[in-house]
């Protein structure tokens, strides 16, 4: 299967500009120097003796935006962060949990005390007025400057009343509280750049909503889930998922509610491992990208549906919590006539395919391979439903069902089919976004880059032109390693010598299977006996004995099919090969096997 990888030898998207080009500084160093460049950071300074709220902390971009915010801004006042009870545990279970993640080392070394500005507070975003006690509430109304809105549930496939509760009742709650508050300055709320994904051409603006929320909220409180979640399909519309849906309802209900309060919405694309910050390949969750990557360096994922061509907007986190407190600043001491939206992407800065994505998550798992792999990683990406099908019958399903029989033979509880069903559970859901392009302004983005002074531009870094995708997945991928897996880098030589131990199970596996239907042929049949003679009068391939003249030859072709080839693959080769030498006059065989003796 061919992979598409376009040429990137200099590297991020200067390999696009024309050679002498100033573009291979970045951009906002060319600009000349104005009243706001010196020496300090304009940004930290705002949030040092301030006081924020922010909802979604114990989340993958919560902890990022808390990490950052305290370390950048020591002298922030308190960051107080609603927190709910949760599997079991209580709030300051949660956020005990939460401070102890390896996302706050940095910090921690800088101020061992950060945890005494953090003031978490009882709070449920899907109860009246958050089910927040009057004490706290009077101390939120008075004390907060700045809120950032981060709390949803990102799981594509939630039903669509609690979307809407969480999403959008939620968020109107908040905006509630929020125009109560003495001292707010600025609002910010995260959204994603899919919220419109029924558009190919995404501009930096609020869009019709797919329907009146407030009609939703009606409908959703006197049906029954059943029946809702019988006519979700229909109310979703063009949207593929409840998430994109609530999402693009709740940055309309924002325009409607806002009311006087100065709000702006960051649109991040598909979230990522840390580019820079805390520390490069940080991640904590399975969600999206993360899962897929595990599961192919794991070998568990063989085929991925998918357009090689399609761009793949993915961006670091650190890169979008840099934006959101950069846009905090920018909305709270510019005050803004009118909402602004930032849609943070890279597809139109520094475009990057699925197909590259391909190429570089296999030759990282490669050279760095997980512990206790399943199969040696090698997953293809293909456009096609059928192709893809075949893939998963042979390589996912086939093994599966054989590694499961194996386990229940040595009396142990079969979990593989069990993994591979929620993998391509996960791989459905993806499909609408790993099969097609969209094109995001970024225009406000720019603007905004503009208004930092130097030195903010080194702390709040979210100019994408720099970012390198090879030298970022393959971070990305020692992230999931060792932050998700918990897995030393010093245990990659024996994880190597696992996989080949692999390899070499294959080997024999798909050698005794051959020789196992050559047998079952070579019985029934004068030409398969013809075939199998010829192939066993061949000499051994050794190390450098492979020229551009052994490619044209039989031999090669049949060792290669024995040593590399899945078994599914060397099934089907031998069909095609028994057909095809039906068609062969017998003479022309009987002269090609002339000289083999029986």
């Amino acid at each position: 299967m061919l992979r598409y990888l376009p040429d990137r030898s200099a590297g991020g998207s200067n390999s696009r500009k024309k050679e002498g080009s100033l573009s291979i500084i970045p951009w906002y160093l060319l600009q000349e120097g104005t009243e706001q460049e010196s020496t300090m950071s304009s940004v930290s300074a705002y949030y040092n003796g301030k006081t924020v709220l922010i909802t979604g902390a114990t989340g993958f971009m919560g902890k990022v935006l808390v990490e950052k915010l305290l370390r950048s801004s020591p002298e922030v006042k308190a960051v107080y962060i609603l927190v709910r009870p949760k599997a079991g545990q209580s709030m300051q279970e949660r956020v005990a949990n939460m401070l102890k993640c390896k996302v706050f080392d940095r910090v921690r070394e800088d101020c061992p005390n950060f945890h005494e500005k953090i003031k978490p507070i009882n709070a449920e975003l899907t109860q009246p007025k958050l089910a927040i006690s009057a004490e706290d509430e009077e101390e939120l109304l008075t004390r907060v400057n700045v809120v950032f809105h981060c709390a949803a549930t990102v799981r594509f496939d939630e039903p669509l009343k609690h979307a809407l509760q969480l999403n959008v009742m939620g968020t109107q709650r908040l905006l509630e509280l929020a125009r109560q508050m003495q001292n707010l300055e600025a609002f910010i709320h995260i959204s994603t750049a899919y919220a419109n994904c029924v558009r190919k051409c995404i501009e930096e603006i609020i869009y019709p909503p797919p329907a009146e929320p407030q009609k939703l909220f009606d409908l959703v409180e006197w049906l029954d889930e059943s029946i809702i979640q019988d006519i979700t399909p229909k109310l979703l519309g063009e949207w593929p998922n409840t998430y994109t849906y609530t999402k693009a309802l709740s940055e309309y209900l924002i325009q409607q509610e806002k009311g006087n309060l100065n709000i702006a919405i960051i649109r991040p694309s598909i979230v990522g491992a840390s580019w820079h910050e805390p520390f490069p390949g940080w991640i904590d969750n399975f969600n999206g990208t993360s899962g897929i990557f595990i599961a192919a360096g794991k070998g568990i994922l063989r085929t991925v549906i998918a357009n090689n061509e399609a761009v793949a907007d993915m961006i670091p986190v650190d890169v979008a919590i840099n934006l959101t407190l950069a846009a905090g600043w920018y909305t709270a001491v510019h005050r803004p006539k009118n909402l602004l939206v930032y849609n943070c992407t890279t597809g139109g800065i520094n475009p990057f395919f699925w197909g590259e994505m391909g190429q570089y998550v296999m030759s990282t798992f490669k050279r760095n391979p997980l512990e206790q792999a399943f199969r040696t990683p090698n997953a293809h990406m293909t456009s096609s439903y059928l192709i893809n099908q075949y893939w998963i019958t042979v390589s996912h399903k086939a093994p599966a069902i054989l590694y499961d029989l194996y386990m229940r033979l040595t009396g142990r509880k079969p979990r593989m089919m069990k993994i591979i069903n929620r993998l391509h559970k996960s791989m459905t859901l993806l499909q609408y976004f790993s099969t097609q392009s969209w094109n995001w302004s970024s225009d406000n983005m720019n603007m905004l880059m503009s208004h930092l002074n130097t030195e903010d531009k080194k702390l709040y870094n979210f100019d994408v032109r720099q970012l390198h995708w090879s030298e970022y997945i393959e971070s990305y991928c020692i992230g999931a390693k060792k932050y998700l897996l918990n897995e030393d880098m010093a245990g990659i030589p024996a994880a190597k010598q696992h996989l080949r131990k692999l390899r070499n199970i294959r080997y024999a596996f798909n050698t005794t299977l051959l020789v196992i239907i050559w047998r079952i042929f070579i019985a029934r049949s004068q030409m398969a006996r013809n075939i199998w003679y010829f192939v066993m009068n061949m000499k051994p391939l050794t190390k450098g004995s492979l020229s551009l003249h052994d490619l044209g030859r039989p031999q090669f072709i049949v060792k290669y099919v024995l040593s590399h080839c899945p078994v599914s693959t060397v099934l089907s080769a031998i069909s095609i090969l028994l057909l095809a030498m039906r068609q062969l006059p017998v003479i022309n065989l009987n002269y090609r096997v002339s000289n083999v003796k029986v």
